[in-house]
């Protein structure tokens, strides 16, 4: 698609902050004002628009599709998006180990026991570790706890949180990267430890690293989303 705007701006109304393209407020994919909560997050927004070249790159809307999500799919079946957040804490990653007698496993306990520690002294809650692939639940108490700690969230910030998380497969990962002094470079390498020790055992492959950083640079634009969003 070609660029069909000149001037891209921030306003403000009764709806909140909005994105302007020649003076029109922006909508959703799913034709609802895209209203933002800060001045800050706007701003953002109208940076992916005002980067745009010649031809419009969809790829590069990263917070767009966050905001849409927001206020397309949380903002209209809140308890669902929560539901589905809270079912990777069911299976997150942090929790499934190989076996004991395995290396890997010693290196998933030196980087994954700490952050998972750390999350389960946070919310005074408990979850099982698991060697091998056989799933096993989580306790009933830690995931109504984990649902406590979504609800708090704005829709916004929900929006962010659902992409970390289906980024990192863990939604321990994706909470631990809302703290203000959260490190996006340590974070992605814990989530990726699995694929970055076959990597060390087997050779790396340029595309496989190429795609990890794409991923990444989208990792680090969720947490700034959530960070801008709480203003």
């Amino acid at each position: 698609m070609k660029r069909f705007y000149k001037q891209v701006s921030v306003g403000h109304n009764e709806e909140g902050w909005r994105v302007l393209l020649d003076g029109r407020g922006l909508k959703t994919v799913g034709g609802r004002a895209q209203a933002l909560p800060t001045q800050a997050l706007a701003e953002a927004l109208a940076e992916e628009w005002a980067d745009q070249g010649e031809e419009i790159d969809p790829a590069l809307f990263v917070m767009r599709d966050m905001a849409d999500y927001a206020i397309d799919v949380i903002g209209q079946d809140r308890s669902d998006a929560i539901r589905s957040l809270v079912a990777y804490a069911g299976t997150d990653t942090l929790c499934y180990r190989a076996e004991p007698d395995e290396p890997l496993h010693e290196r998933q306990q030196e980087v994954w026991e700490p952050l998972l520690h750390a999350a389960e002294q946070r919310w005074d809650v408990h979850f099982e570790r698991i060697d091998g692939i056989m799933h096993r639940p989580q306790p009933a108490a830690t995931l109504a706890r984990m649902d406590a700690v979504l609800q708090a969230e704005s829709d916004h910030v929900l929006a962010a949180v659902n992409t970390l998380t289906s980024l990192a497969s863990s939604l321990v990962i994706a909470l631990a990267a809302l703290a203000p002094e959260a490190d996006a470079d340590e974070l992605w390498d814990v989530a990726n430890l699995e694929e970055d020790w076959q990597a060390s055992l087997w050779g790396k492959d340029a595309e496989a690293e190429e795609r990890r950083e794409q991923r990444l640079s989208v990792f680090e634009t969720a947490m700034r989303y959530a960070r801008l969003a709480r203003g």
